[in-house]
């Protein structure tokens, strides 16, 4: 794309899912606007669109992380990625690790070091690991009792 390229007749579509009907929803509005796509010193692309009839509401606000797309016909689209999260719960926090418990039942050890600190990192390892060990023992010891 080049800046200060534009475009006409642009569709915004936002998916909403609702749960009493299990379906997804599509909202659609077309709006004739320009779309003005300027290179940033970052190397990233800022794009604005300028409806050219303004009114607040027109399109729901929406606010994340896509992709977008300048189409071949004049259309930009953009697609919003789910931000995934971690459901885990941390039950035992060390030094440079932690243990948590996953909601698909199972367990996750994490190890974290800082590249300053790599040349005791096998000696942590070794460590922490006892002591995870440990800790998952203790588990499995006390839910056969």
């Amino acid at each position: 794309m080049f800046p200060g390229k534009c475009a006409k007749n642009l569709t915004f579509c936002s998916q909403n899912q609702l749960k009493k009907m299990g379906k997804n929803v599509v909202k659609t509005t077309t709006l004739t606007a320009q779309v003005a796509v300027t290179k940033m010193e970052s190397g990233m692309d800022h794009v604005q669109v300028l409806p050219d009839n303004p009114r607040v509401g027109q399109v729901e606000a929406f606010r994340g992380l896509g992709y977008g797309q300048m189409l071949s016909t004049g259309s930009f689209e953009f697609t919003r990625h789910r931000i995934v999260r971690s459901q885990a719960v941390t039950e035992l926090r060390l030094a440079h690790s932690s243990i948590s418990r996953c909601k698909d039942r199972t367990r996750r050890f994490t190890f974290i070091v800082h590249e300053s600190d790599l040349e005791n990192f096998s000696r942590w390892l070794m460590e922490e690991a006892q002591q995870a060990a440990a800790y998952i023992q203790e588990l499995t010891n006390t839910a056969k009792h």
